[in-house]
């Protein structure tokens, strides 16, 4: 039997896999083409990227989007909002290392890493920029993308990711300093497990996925990033229930030169970049919602939702 306090922490850092359990079954003879859409991938197979073998697929037509999932997910972790993200976007989904179909390489698991195999992926694939959006641990790894490879991001979407580690409530950095090989029995009933036995090439590497894990997030700069480096126009997005400080939330939007005053009558003062905080949404729901979609997707599009005044007062003459 599990202890009370194994229970618990099982059940708050794994709570993401009730949410997977939406989703329809993927079997494990589809893996280079598992249908995650309605017609499946237009594009999918593997790309070697400095000693990792990357899975991609490729959905849709239009502004090439690249496509990252959280910590112990996968691609498929986005088919409720595939559709919309692909009514007028490519995207390009990958399976990060260790994830899914990619399987674990003989190095360790890191943001900066993946970020760095990233934008090697995407040169590979023959897109010289493209738009990022990453959510929590894929947040961590467009982020390092961007501020590495700055000229291969256009646009940056960053939902429920921190820009620090200590950007975590206490109580959370705690429960994933615990995570390691032993979790892995207690996980075989969860969508988060058989999600990936569907689909890994070597499901017996689960364990060793899990300390793998562990071992990044133990450490003090995992999510760390040259912020100041981010040329782009950059999006925050969080829910009001998510798992960080909002004092973290408002830091790393102010380091981007947002929060610094009033926007202006005119708009004169407004930011380029934006930050959204999304009510009654948890880290465990916001990769799926439509309201993340709503406010991400313009944002992509260069394109402002802000209604006018003035326009409102002239058309009712």
């Amino acid at each position: 039997m599990m202890n009370t306090e194994r229970r618990r922490l099982l059940a708050l850092v794994f709570v993401v896999a009730a949410a997977m359990a939406l989703l329809p079954a993927t079997h494990a003879g589809a893996a280079e083409n598992p249908g995650n859409s309605a017609s499946g991938p237009a594009e999918s197979g593997h790309v070697e990227v400095h000693g990792v073998r990357y899975y991609y697929e490729v959905h849709g037509a239009g502004e090439p989007l690249l496509l990252l999932h959280g910590g112990l997910g996968t691609i498929d972790m986005f088919q409720p909002i595939l559709p919309a993200l692909t009514a007028d976007r490519k995207v390009i989904g990958v399976d990060l290392h260790g994830h899914g179909r990619t399987a674990l390489a003989d190095r360790p698991i890191d943001l900066a890493d993946m970020g760095r195999d990233m934008a090697a992926l995407v040169e590979e694939l023959g897109y010289t920029r493209v738009d990022v959006m990453g959510y929590s641990m894929g947040g961590g790894v467009a982020a390092q993308m961007a501020s590495q490879h700055p000229e291969t991001v256009r646009r940056l979407a960053l939902v429920s990711a921190p820009c620090a580690k200590d950007g975590f409530y206490p109580e959370i950095i705690e429960q994933m300093h615990q995570i390691n090989a032993d979790w892995a029995e207690a996980m075989h009933d969860t969508p988060m497990y058989q999600s990936y036995a569907a689909v890994a090439p070597r499901v017996e590497d689960f364990p060793k996925l899990l300390d793998a894990m562990g071992d990044m997030m133990r450490r003090p700069d995992i999510y760390e990033f040259d912020v100041e480096a981010l040329t782009m126009p950059v999006m925050l997005v969080y829910g009001d229930g998510d798992m960080f400080r909002l004092e973290h939330i408002v830091k790393c939007y102010k380091r981007l030169g947002g929060g610094q005053g009033d926007a202006g009558w005119m708009r004169e003062n407004m930011p380029s970049n934006r930050l959204a905080i999304l009510p009654d949404l948890t880290h465990y729901e916001l990769f799926m919602a439509p309201a993340m979609i709503d406010v991400v997707l313009p944002f992509l599009d260069g394109r402002s939702i802000a209604p006018s005044w003035a326009e409102a007062v002239e058309s009712a003459r």
